[in-house]
């Protein structure tokens, strides 16, 4: 169950198109797998549009109901075979493209270790600009993915008992929740939960589901780490986790 969204303003901004290109990023793919703030949107959507209309003096319309009428007048009116030539002419089998559904069932997902996690509609086009895997300590994975302008955003994997080690943030840490469940002394989080943390929180990312967790994030600088021997990894931070 999803218990963590984006704000309804940063919602709102998403529709407005004022939020960064990367938390735009972020707050997309969330919506992909939250029924709740897609509606959001999609109700935010019309009110924008509805008002652009009326701001450029054209009258609102209701689109739903025109659109149903336009559809039952089609479905009425006969055909242009039938008008034509009195009869009907029988339609050719359509067959299947089997390799699309394949390449699709392929494309939406990642693959680590023999197991595919499929990604959020909004990610899927990052896929070929996902970096290898590379593992790091304490059961971690991490794969890079290039943004372009937008900057670098990691897929972190965490093993059956992999953790982050505590640490707060120089700037801020965007993360959702691909797959699995983890907790990190503050909360603890499931699979399409939307997680923002900056330099007010300290917290220790830590999975014990059986399966693991995988993880999106964007940080716009490096971590900082708090606590015992991780805190001589802080002058090499920028290498990982970034």
């Amino acid at each position: 169950m999803i218990r963590f969204h984006p704000s309804a303003q940063q919602l709102v901004s998403f529709v407005d198109g004022n939020l960064s290109p990367a938390v735009s990023l972020m707050v997309s793919a969330h919506c992909d797998m939250c029924s709740t703030c897609q509606r959001f949107v999609e109700q935010e959507t019309e009110r924008l549009a509805g008002s652009l209309l009326e701001d450029n003096g054209f009258k609102p319309v209701d689109l739903k109901a025109d659109y149903s009428a336009m559809i039952a007048q089609i479905t009425q009116s006969p055909s242009s075979v039938e008008a034509d030539t009195g009869t009907q002419q029988k339609q050719s089998p359509r067959k299947q493209n089997t390799n699309t559904e394949v390449s699709i069932a392929v494309n939406d997902s990642i693959e680590l270790d023999g197991r595919n996690f499929v990604l959020p509609r909004t990610l899927q086009r990052y896929k070929e600009k996902t970096g290898g895997w590379s593992s790091l300590v304490g059961k971690l994975w991490q794969a890079p993915v290039d943004l372009g302008s937008q900057g670098v955003a990691n897929f972190i994997y965490m093993g059956k008992g992999g953790s982050v080690p505590e640490h707060t943030h120089r700037g801020t840490e965007y993360t959702l929740v691909i797959n699995g469940e983890f907790s990190d002394g503050l909360n603890n989080y499931d699979s399409g939960d939307f997680i923002f943390m900056d330099g007010q929180n300290t917290h220790t990312p830590r999975s014990d589901n059986a399966q693991g967790c995988l993880v999106f994030t964007i940080v716009d600088q490096p971590l900082h780490f708090t606590s015992g021997i991780a805190r001589l990894l802080n002058p090499f931070s920028h290498l990982f986790f970034r």
